[in-house]
């Protein structure tokens, strides 16, 4: 019995890695990434089907919720797009070597009239035959493809195969919807990374419809840090209603936590504090504090008005 068991987990662990290390790709026509093509799907909306009407490459379902469309184009002329890390560069798409595609979120939501949209966000990766994402500081290439109901049906509005960067090991965190305005909506999200062993650092992106498409409006540094046995902080976000702006309204950004100076261990590695933080920490040994700071919209990109608001608590 217990060798007919050991054999079943043999034969049952290779087909698992012979379904992961058999990724193949599938050529699609360059045609497929134009912006300005249309696509209508019927009503109920399946996310999956749509991607791969999307990308029609070959689909895969492996182990550990690994779904993904892999695909090449060989007569697609890759161009290049933002990588927050900034460490690799920018990006290269459709990559040369093939390409991942996998679903980040299916989004929806109601405008003041009642019309139903939603927006399929995607994550693109460099192909791998084992179906893995892999790169400490490759971002996942984030597309977004936007959808309104219109009877027992739903057309494509607007498709972007592709924007920009973010996260790490070629995976883009989740974006999620945030109303800026009236029936204007974006998409925010939280990109971190750090260096092994040490402080992650994080950055809080608004994603906006700007000059026809989707791109970053605004970019936050220091929304959060963690991994530090020293000092911690995170921060959270309001868009403010009240200032008579119908669109592209202002945001303020609240960040609370507490400081410690680092004891140079092997473990305690010494932060990169807010700006608003450093002289504080150059007489003080540890202390909490809460930042308040003021965006607002000036030509083509969110910018910090007036003086951040500091307060600080438990001094030593």
């Amino acid at each position: 019995m217990r060798l007919l068991l050991l054999n079943f987990i043999f034969l049952a662990s290779t087909f698992c890695f012979a379904q992961q290390s058999d990724v193949q790709l599938k050529n699609i026509s360059d045609t497929i990434l134009n912006p300005k093509r249309t696509l209508r799907v019927s009503d109920p909306f399946d996310d999956v089907k749509t991607m791969l009407k999307l990308f029609p490459g070959n689909l895969y379902h492996l182990v550990d919720k690994n779904t993904f469309i892999s695909w090449k184009c060989k007569t697609c002329k890759p161009a290049p797009f933002l990588d927050v890390n900034s460490t690799e560069g920018d990006q290269l798409f459709p990559y040369t070597e093939g390409v991942a595609t996998r679903l980040l979120a299916n989004i929806d939501y109601k405008d003041s009239k009642g019309n139903q949209f939603k927006i399929i966000a995607f994550n693109h990766s460099v192909y791998d035959e084992d179906g893995l994402q892999t790169g400490r500081f490759f971002g996942g290439l984030l597309g977004v493809a936007k959808f309104a109901k219109n009877g027992n049906s739903w057309e494509m509005r607007s498709f972007q195969p592709a924007i920009a960067a973010f996260g790490a090991f070629a995976q883009c965190p989740t974006p999620k919807l945030v109303e800026i305005g009236e029936d204007q909506y974006a998409l925010s999200l939280v990109h971190v990374n750090g260096g092994a062993g040490g402080p992650y650092n994080s950055y809080f992106y608004i994603l906006a419809g700007f000059d026809g498409k989707y791109q970053p409006l605004m970019e936050v540094d220091k929304y959060s840090l963690t991994n530090s046995i020293s000092s911690e902080w995170s921060s959270s976000y309001t868009v403010i209603t009240d200032n008579n702006k119908k669109f592209f309204r202002d945001f303020k950004i609240v960040t609370k936590g507490s400081y410690k100076k680092a004891k140079g261990t092997e473990d305690d590695f010494e932060v990169d504090l807010p700006t608003e933080l450093t002289e504080m920490a150059r007489t003080k040994k540890s202390f909490n504090f809460e930042i308040e700071r003021h965006y607002s919209f000036k030509g083509k990109f969110y910018k910090m008005i007036d003086k951040p608001i500091v307060k600080f608590s438990n001094k030593k």
